[in-house]
């Protein structure tokens, strides 16, 4: 059986480490990983999509539509772009920022309004959490990439030790303080 995790954001959210301690919680456990990380205009604040796969033995990177068993969505608009890979069943844990893409910001679109109810309209289960709001909680709104992966843990499976292990061994050791309390937080509002 494989995990399927698909990571969406926009640039500078930190959804590339969010990546490398998934994957190193999965090698932890001794499974064949593979992840395949997708940057559009990632350094202007567009998209940024990550693959996550994980099981005892994994072909291919790319997650097809429909098959993602939990999305980690760092922004609001992001969740509802990339819903349709999620499998029936599955969960969207959404960050509950709202960062305006360039369109946006330049006035040639607007944002959509009640994502929240878009996704619920078409029977999605999503969690929503104030990442951002807890990593600033725990010293540092950058942590708020570890304080997501704190509530999709309780989601993706595992004890709070083996995810803690995992994030440390991916932050530099000046940030493992923070990055634990963040971590915490986030898992105790799943």
């Amino acid at each position: 059986m494989t995990t399927n995790i698909l990571i969406v954001g926009v640039g500078g959210q930190g959804t590339v480490l969010a990546s490398k301690i998934l994957g190193q919680l999965f090698i932890d456990r001794g499974l064949d990983v593979k992840v395949s990380e997708v940057h559009g205009m990632s350094q202007r604040g567009g998209s940024v999509i990550t693959f996550v796969r994980a099981g005892e033995e994994v072909s291919s990177p790319l997650i097809e539509m429909g098959t993602a068993d939990v999305i980690i969505s760092f922004e609001l608009l992001e969740a509802q772009r990339y819903a349709a890979y999620l499998k029936k069943g599955g969960t969207i844990i959404v960050n509950s920022q709202q960062i305006d893409p360039m369109p946006v910001i330049t006035g040639a679109a607007k944002y959509p309004e009640d994502i929240p109810g878009t996704l619920s309209g078409l029977n999605i289960s999503a969690k929503y959490v104030d990442a951002t709001g807890l990593a600033i909680e725990a010293g540092n709104a950058k942590a708020a990439n570890v304080a997501l992966l704190g509530a999709a843990s309780k989601f993706i499976g595992g004890s709070e030790e083996e995810w803690e292990k995992a994030v440390l061994a991916c932050v530099p050791a000046k940030f493992a303080a923070l990055n634990k309390t963040a971590f915490e937080l986030g898992r105790s509002k799943s």
